[in-house]
């Protein structure tokens, strides 16, 4: 079988790796074509596109974007032709992908989508558009399946694969002292895995340090940003630990987060949080009037309540953050959200998301 796959963005990668892995073991003559990332190439993707080419965020970063992105659009459009996939299976990434489902419908090539576009956050029409372009949806979120099913969209819940990645995971033995780090209670900073991210992050987030002078700092860096984007913690003292976000969570007492993919990855750690989130000014007006849901962060969104705290656009500020991150690390509020968080993992379930799909998307006739 001939799959092309598309996925956008670092999780996306580390998503679409696991699941060509899975999908080899279904099918071990499997050939994959697309884009994706390093993890997805390392797990056998021939690379037509790496995703860095389309590092866009925010409404107004996107539309400054658009000749890249239907630069990128043709390029996989005609790489789709040229390979005659058996199958595409779009992850995430939901502006771009929508596209090329639209575009694979016209071709009658069947698409499979893993990890399906939040639309029921905002334009909830395109459940619509959703319905006519795809064989399946596979989904990640527990409060997903209905939604999609309300739309006649034939879906399947197949789990977290979070919970797959963490449980790989194994803390290093000697943590500390591989990274040269003293024995204070360790702050995780999440600052975000995008450029746009880091740089409206990372400020309110270093603020911190007077206050917490009994704590030591980490930082969970990206390897494929530039490095001098962590210039400032660095200069101020704080370690930025490359590929050992796991290891840094495994040993914190508490997080700031942006908000993404990995607010719900601190909640699986059992790791007291606060989420953060700021972004260009005419982006927040443009989301705010077309964003359908009351929180912003997987685990608010996932319990159906404030389990923690979200500190959005000019409420993310280093008074604020101070408060609550105290809050955070207070034995009571963290008894709270633990509590919290015990809720979602049952939610979430235990199964094993790549391989789940991986047997439904080979199963499938279409």
């Amino acid at each position: 079988m001939r799959y092309y796959v598309v996925a956008g963005e670092r999780s996306g990668d580390l998503h679409a790796s696991n699941l060509i892995t899975a999908l080899r073991e279904e099918d071990p003559e499997a050939m994959f074509f697309g884009m994706g990332g390093d993890l997805a190439e390392a797990a056998g993707l021939q690379l037509s596109l790496h995703y860095q080419e389309l590092a866009v965020m925010g409404f107004w970063e996107v539309l400054k974007g658009l000749p890249k992105v239907y630069r990128c659009l043709r390029l996989i459009k005609k790489d789709i032709r040229v390979r005659k996939p058996q199958k595409v299976i779009l992850v995430d990434y939901g502006g771009f992908n929508m596209k090329i489902a639209k575009f694979c419908k016209g071709e009658g090539i069947p698409v499979h989508y893993y990890i399906p576009p939040k639309i029921w956050a905002w334009n909830r029409s395109r459940a619509h558009k959703l319905k006519r372009y795809v064989s399946a949806v596979y989904c990640i979120l527990p409060f997903e399946a209905d939604f999609f099913r309300e739309y006649g969209i034939p879906t399947h819940y197949i789990g977290n694969p979070l919970r797959d990645e963490i449980a790989k995971f194994s803390p290093h033995p000697f943590f500390y002292q591989k990274n040269e780090l003293g024995y204070r209670p360790i702050i995780a900073l999440l600052p975000g895995s995008r450029e746009q991210e880091v740089r409206n992050m990372l400020d309110i987030m270093l603020a911190l340090l007077p206050e917490f002078s009994e704590f030591q700092f980490l930082i969970a860096g990206v390897d494929n940003l530039p490095r001098t984007l962590y210039a400032k913690a660095e200069a101020a003292g704080i370690r930025v630990l490359y590929n050992q976000t796991y290891d840094i969570l495994h040993h914190a007492s508490a997080a700031v987060v942006t908000s993404g993919t990995a607010t719900l990855e601190v909640a699986l750690f059992r790791v007291p949080q606060v989420v953060v989130y700021r972004t260009s000014p005419l982006s927040y007006a443009i989301a705010k009037r077309l964003i359908r849901v009351p929180y912003i962060s997987l685990v608010n969104l996932i319990s159906g309540e404030e389990t923690v705290k979200e500190l959005i656009q000019e409420d993310f500020n280093p008074i604020a953050l101070k408060k609550y991150l105290m809050e955070a690390l207070h034995p009571m509020k963290k008894q709270g959200m633990l509590a919290g968080y015990a809720q979602i993992s049952e939610k979430i379930g235990f199964q094993d998301a790549s391989k789940e799909a991986a047997r439904l998307i080979t199963a499938s006739p279409t």
